[in-house]
């Protein structure tokens, strides 16, 4: 079994990288944000609880994260040859979290992928797929506050896997089949 995150800020081509992985590896591609959306349209006990939070503007606990996560894993992801992780987790005690989920399941994650794009190159790219594709989030003011969010956050999480040994740097610049060739060549090198 393969498991992983892909990690990056907004903009950094995770959805696209993302993919390929799936095409190549077989995984299984959790996104937080598709599950929590599903369990809140299908209005199941999770997706209620979550919505309670969303509409009052705030963050889903952690533990009701981990329940949708297991659940899941439980029913979806069950004979794939592994998961991809999209936007989870986020902060150290996630992090924690899903170390002790996977191996409650007796597996454990093996690289965290993190697509590396200078600022600017980020702004832009985020700017380009705004007028593409109409995507109302993608104007500067959001994408500056989804930037410092993304920074805020995730800074300590990029130190912790970097010193657990499972934080895999690839430089998210250039043609996106050379960024997939390092992707591809770091996770084919694991142990």
């Amino acid at each position: 079994m393969l498991n992983l995150v892909l990690f990056g800020a907004p903009g950094s081509g995770k959805g696209t990288q993302s993919a390929k992985l799936i095409d190549k590896y077989g995984l299984h591609h959790i996104s937080t944000g598709e599950v929590l959306r599903d369990h809140i349209k299908r209005e199941t006990e999770l997706g209620k609880i979550a919505k309670s939070y969303i509409d009052n503007g705030q963050l889903i606990p952690d533990d009701l994260m981990i329940s949708i996560l297991d659940e899941v894993l439980e029913k979806e992801a069950k004979g794939k040859k592994g998961v991809i992780f999209d936007g989870f987790p986020r902060t150290i005690p996630q992090a924690e979290a899903l170390k002790e989920l996977l191996g409650k399941r007796g597996t454990d994650l093996h690289a965290v992928v993190g697509l590396e794009v200078p600022e600017e190159e980020l702004v832009e790219r985020m700017l380009n797929r705004g007028r593409e594709t109409g995507r109302a989030d993608d104007n500067i003011d959001t994408i500056k506050k989804r930037l410092d969010v993304y920074h805020n956050q995730t800074s300590p999480l990029r130190d912790y896997y970097t010193a657990t040994g499972k934080y895999m740097p690839v430089n998210g610049t250039g043609n996106v089949d050379d960024i997939f060739s390092a992707i591809s060549e770091g996770i084919d090198a694991l142990d």
